[in-house]
């Protein structure tokens, strides 16, 4: 998703392109392309386009709403629901004999069905293949269910019509949000292509937008970011640096910077903007008050450039120690996600707390933390052998119930003498620490912090508080 802007050929590109699921589909699109080929054979003096695909916006075209196989861009076909059409003229071409022209083509937005949104791209119009008219979708038999099924789903319909709000709003959600309003964004030396919708001000809905990396402004041309480079003062992120590393292996320093929310309320909501072109169901964009902003970046002569962040609440009820995480598409794969966990909870040991993320995680975010907290508690367990959850609980400032299911996860829970316990040999430690031998996680050595000093309630808001929870 990501290329440096210095690299100059498209073929080096990495674009992540879904898995295949199943060889019957791949089977079912070549029998697709060969039919209108064959088609295209037998009709040798038309001069129309192939009926494979829609080359022209006519009634042969794709139908917004309908799902057809559509073309990937490494020539594989996958199933796909055209989600909005628009017109858009392509690079002048040379006319033998006369002016140049801008021809105007049809392009498709579509999202690749049982993949995850982040996918959905702008298509042109020969690689939907319409060979055979719309795909049926999906319907559920209502005779093919068996009594067992029947009964289950009577039991569940309190709980369906208790979620029925919030299904209303996920549906909402998804259709405000179904189409990306920025494609690309430009941030320092990285070209990155954006995955969601993120509600950025009308008139900067555009393909690609400009990023400062330092103060995070964006701008719809690259004349306006070589100016404001120029001029701009800042050289890392605003606020406080409480953490510096520089790691031996690769040279590389990591900085981490405290940012105050209601402090520094243009550059926090910037990031918010910014960090919702990755994120699919973050909320927060311009109540950036009740926040704290830890900003990792990579440091160098020139400045502190942003890798990624978390942020927290100030003072949370719910004993939350992280709200939102991020890594920019360039730096992912590389431990900045486990680094920023980890930071999250040296922070709750310094605090004296035990904390954790606000559920529900995204699948990425569930992959690191379950991956975070399998190797913080497999390296408790290889050094003591008698442990309660309590006092593990107490070391790692992990909670409890995510103990638990880390420990069930790894089928490591065991039912022995009328109690539970873990169960697991060394040779299951060290398979799993051959595996994952490199874990750059946070220093404490290197983290200077202290807790921010939070205002207490007043008279008046803590009766308030009081009668709201009555």
């Amino acid at each position: 998703f990501w290329r440096p802007l210095w690299n100059g050929s498209a073929s080096l590109r990495s674009f992540a392109r879904p898995p295949a699921r199943v060889l019957q589909s791949a089977v079912v699109a070549e029998r697709c392309v060969g039919a209108a080929m064959n088609e295209a054979q037998e009709t040798p003096t038309e001069s129309k386009a192939p009926a494979e695909s829609a080359t022209e916006n006519g009634p042969s075209g794709p139908l917004v709403g309908a799902r057809y196989w559509v073309r990937w861009r490494d020539g594989t076909a996958h199933v796909a629901e055209v989600l909005e059409s628009r017109e858009q003229r392509r690079k002048r071409q040379k006319v033998e004999n006369g002016p140049e022209i801008r021809p105007q083509v049809t392009e498709y937005y579509v999202h690749y069905v049982d993949f995850d949104r982040r996918l959905d791209e702008w298509v042109a119009a020969e690689r939907v293949l319409v060979c055979n008219g719309p795909l049926p979708k999906d319907t559920k038999d209502k005779d093919t269910n068996t009594r067992g099924q029947k009964r289950r789903r009577q039991r569940s319909n309190a709980t369906e019509a208790a979620g029925a709000a919030s299904l209303a709003l996920e549906k909402e959600h998804e259709e405000l949000t179904k189409v990306k309003n920025v494609n690309r964004i430009e941030l320092g030396q990285y070209e990155i292509d954006t995955w969601y919708y993120s509600p950025f001000p009308d008139e900067y809905a555009q393909e690609k937008l400009y990023v400062c990396e330092y103060c995070l402004k964006y701008m719809r041309h690259r004349g306006t970011l070589r100016q404001h480079r120029r001029t701009c003062p800042h050289r890392s992120p605003p606020g406080k640096e409480i953490y510096r590393r520089l790691d031996p292996d690769s040279g590389i320093t990591n900085t981490v910077y405290e940012v105050d929310g209601s402090e520094h309320k243009v550059y926090c909501q910037n990031l918010c903007l910014l960090s919702k072109l990755f994120l699919d169901h973050k909320t927060l964009y311009y109540d950036v008050d009740p926040f704290l902003f830890y900003i990792l970046c990579r440091s160098d002569e020139e400045g502190s450039h942003v890798v990624g962040y978390f942020s927290k609440e100030k003072d949370s009820s719910e004993g939350y120690n992280l709200a939102c995480i991020l890594v920019f598409p360039p730096f992912q794969r590389s431990g900045y996600g486990k680094f920023i966990i980890s930071l999250s909870y040296e922070l709750s040991k310094i605090e004296g707390k035990v904390g954790s993320p606000e559920k529900p995680l995204s699948d990425l975010g569930k992959i690191s933390y379950r991956s975070y907290w399998a190797y913080v508690l497999l390296k408790m367990l290889k050094n003591s052998r008698e442990m309660s959850v309590n006092e593990v609980s107490r070391a790692s400032a992990i909670r409890i119930e995510d103990i638990i299911s880390t420990l069930q996860s790894l089928n490591l829970i065991r039912y022995w003498k009328g109690q539970h316990v873990v169960c697991l040999s060394q040779r299951v430690i060290d398979q799993y620490f051959e595996e994952y031998k490199s874990k750059s996680l946070c220093d404490p050595k290197c983290l200077t912090w202290t807790p921010p000093d939070i205002k207490p309630l007043s008279k008046e808001e803590t009766s308030e508080a009081a009668s709201d929870a009555e």
